[in-house]
């Protein structure tokens, strides 16, 4: 069995799309390879690092039959530029030392972005004889630029090289969305690109129909509660009048949120907190309608919550554009309204009756899930091509 190594800057304990994705991913491809993990020590969403790993250097573990290598990062969440470009160069530092003294396999997966991260490991693991797979999840620096969290100029036009860089060092490329390998095109055609998109490996529910208690629709947002997402905008356009809305999550906006609910006591509007996953799915299934918004179009970009939530028959209403919204349209998973405009959305759910959200809507989401969605189709596809 040959060994195949991936490097990532997100992976559990941490909880978010990205740390799941290649949780799923080195899980799918360890019956295959001698699956090895290289990540910093745990501190994400946080920035701090996780109790089970404070004081160390680094971590070494053997879960599930992967190696982990955890690696260690000046962990911060701070929004000055500079204290987080050092918390980035950390763990291209950490990497840099790891490669020096540790036999790398022929065949590697490299996370990107951080771009400088994914820069780090296309050039020091160079090689003839080496396989470089980058996995390509966003966009960046062009997803930053459009979030507003960088500004057109020196430093993006350096991040736009290190991004052209990689994708010319790379002998394959997934890509997270049709959009994303669109773009990569316009840059080179040297690698192979195959699309591999972010589906969870979880179980199917047994579904119920949900007791309509007040008249009202359930709404529910699972996830970060950052810049990206909008969310704290999103809890003061809202109308209330048709709709409860419960969150759970944490991130960047947490406290504002609670802030918000706290002095407006009025509306029906709840904070639940960070779950773990396990329990999430449970908690979900006692809901009518998940919202998935993005404060920004963001080209490339494709929430994974889409095929989560299709797993679990939760009907959706998607504020975000983009190829995720044509993906909700194609599939019948729920609703759209058009982004960034409040109004179209405060219609889409003026427009949508509880009668609406029922079971059978809930099982046909569950059962295009099951054939459109499916974890181990798309993993036997990658491992044929890889």
């Amino acid at each position: 069995m040959k060994n195949l190594m991936i490097i990532t800057s997100y992976f559990p304990p941490e909880i978010g799309a990205a740390s799941n994705r290649i949780y799923h991913l080195a899980e799918g491809l360890k019956e295959e390879y001698h699956v090895s993990v290289v990540t910093p020590l745990p501190n994400y969403p946080t920035g701090k690092i996780f109790k089970d790993y404070k004081g160390k250097f680094s971590s070494k573990s053997k879960e599930n039959g992967i190696t982990i290598n955890r690696l260690w990062i000046y962990a911060s969440v701070s929004k000055n530029k500079f204290l987080r470009l050092f918390a980035m160069l950390s763990y291209s530092f950490s990497l840099i030392w790891f490669f020096m003294w540790h036999k790398i396999p022929n065949k590697v997966i490299v996370q990107s972005p951080p771009l400088l991260v994914s820069f780090t490991c296309m050039f020091f693991l160079r090689s003839k004889k080496r396989k470089l797979i980058l996995n390509v999840s966003d966009l960046w620096p062009s997803a930053g630029l459009e979030l507003g969290a960088l500004k057109d100029g020196f430093a993006y036009n350096i991040l736009k090289k290190l991004e052209a860089f990689n994708y010319k060092k790379a002998d394959f490329i997934l890509g997270q969305s049709n959009e994303i390998l669109t773009h990569i095109k316009t840059i080179t055609t040297k690698p192979e690109l195959f699309l591999y998109r972010n589906f969870p490996e979880i179980e199917f529910p047994i579904l119920s129909e949900n007791k309509d208690d007040n008249g009202k629709i359930k709404m529910v947002y699972a996830g970060l509660l950052g810049v990206a997402q909008g969310i704290y905008r999103l809890c003061n356009e809202l109308n209330y009048d048709i709709i409860e809305f419960h969150i759970y999550g944490s991130g960047a906006e947490e406290e504002a949120i609670k802030d918000l609910i706290n002095t407006n006591k009025d509306l029906p509007l709840y904070f639940h907190g960070r779950v773990n996953r396990e329990e999430l799915h449970k908690v979900l299934l006692d809901y009518d309608l998940t919202v998935i918004p993005l404060l920004n179009r963001i080209y490339g970009s494709v929430p994974s919550k889409i095929f989560e939530y299709a797993k679990l028959g939760l009907p959706m209403l998607y504020f975000g554009g983009g190829e995720g919204e044509a993906i909700i349209e194609k599939n019948k998973l729920g609703w759209v309204a058009n982004e960034s405009d409040y109004d179209a959305l405060n219609k889409t759910l003026k427009s949508i009756l509880p009668t609406d959200l029922n079971l059978d809507l809930k099982i046909a989401i569950q059962n295009t899930a099951r054939i459109q969605f499916d974890f181990y189709k798309q993993l036997e596809t990658l491992k044929k091509v890889l």
